[in-house]
């Protein structure tokens, strides 16, 4: 769409008519011949001049010119843009910072997906993160993975795709066979350290029995809470296994309680996939939206225009010039 910078220059398109109406003709005085019928010329052209003054007029074709000239300078002052159609952009609202359990009891095959055959759990996880990360459109993902040791396997980012690629390349014990569940809460603190949007929420999926972290699980949940991030714990495992491989509910609630989020226990995928999809409904996506229009300057074409007449004109009179000059040269003298 054509718009101009400046559209009230354009009430300054009648100034030369106010010009010429206002202010008296441009005399000067030059020594002349004097022709006893010139008053007789000026009745039969139909002109009227004043005493002792010569009368000049301009051509249809130059008074053509200068307006279109004058209505091309204002048109380039005025700033004439094109309005390209508007871009519009999705600003994140909200980080989720995903934490996958990745230590060895994940690798008990106690699940079954959706065809009904059994697979452990890491495998089950993939299956429902995968989709829950593909309805995340507009949140920056983030995805640490922790097991003896936490480590950041994805950085917050808009790419889901990525995401969803780097998840399905975790696999279990990678990060080595104990569970450093606290630890993985304060790598995730120091994350959200560089977040700038409001909205920071974690969600852990683990047995919640930390065997190797240096924090406390629910130390490093006061902390999340201090600096407003929201917990979410899933609990994934047999509640009556024992030793290492024990599901510690009792920590994993606390966890939940003391950042404000919520519990919820995973016994199978059914039960997995429904808790992602009241996650999916209870961190409903705020839209923040910024949109612009780009715009292109165009005010060199009407420039170009006066550049382009003023070159035809002159060429023009330089060949009408020259053609009197040759008719005159060609006359057969007396």
């Amino acid at each position: 769409m054509l718009t101009f910078g400046y559209p009230w220059l354009f009430f300054v398109l009648p100034l030369p008519l106010f010009v010429r109406w206002l202010l008296p003709a441009y005399g000067e005085q030059r020594p002349a011949v004097r022709m006893p019928f010139f008053k007789m010329l000026t009745e039969t052209s139909g002109a009227k001049v004043a005493e002792d003054a010569v009368l000049r007029r301009r051509s249809v074709l130059q008074a053509l010119l200068l307006i279109v000239i004058w209505c091309a300078a204002v048109a380039a002052v005025a700033r004439p843009q094109w309005l390209e159609p508007p871009v519009v952009r999705e600003l994140p609202t909200r980080d989720l910072l995903l934490a996958v359990d990745l230590s060895g009891s994940m690798e008990a095959e106690d699940f079954k997906n959706k065809e009904g055959k059994t697979v452990d759990r890491l495998t089950a996880v993939k299956e429902v993160l995968d989709d829950f990360l593909s309805r995340r459109k507009g949140d920056r993902i983030g995805l640490l993975v922790f097991g003896t040791a936490a480590f950041v396997q994805v950085p917050f980012t808009q790419d889901l795709e990525v995401s969803r690629q780097l998840l399905q390349e975790t696999e279990v014990r990678m990060a080595g066979p104990k569970t450093a569940f606290g630890d993985a809460i304060g790598l995730g603190i120091s994350l959200f350290e560089r977040s700038e949007v409001e909205q920071r929420v974690m969600i852990a999926l683990t047995d919640g029995n930390d065997t190797g972290s240096k924090v406390p699980p629910h130390e490093a949940a006061r902390i999340a809470a201090d600096r407003g991030i929201v917990i979410h714990t899933v609990a994934i495992g047999d509640p009556t296994s024992v030793g290492e491989e024990k599901l510690d509910e009792e920590a994993l609630k606390q966890v939940a309680e003391i950042s404000k989020g919520k519990y919820f226990f995973a016994g199978d995928l059914v039960q997995l996939e429904g808790i992602y999809t009241e996650l999916d409904q209870l961190e409903t996506r705020k839209a923040e939206t910024v949109s612009y229009r780009p715009r292109l300057d165009l005010f060199h074409w009407p420039l170009a225009l006066i550049a382009v007449l003023f070159l035809l004109y002159h060429l023009m009179m330089a060949i009408v010039s020259a053609k009197k000059k040759t008719s005159i040269e060609l006359k057969p003298h007396a």
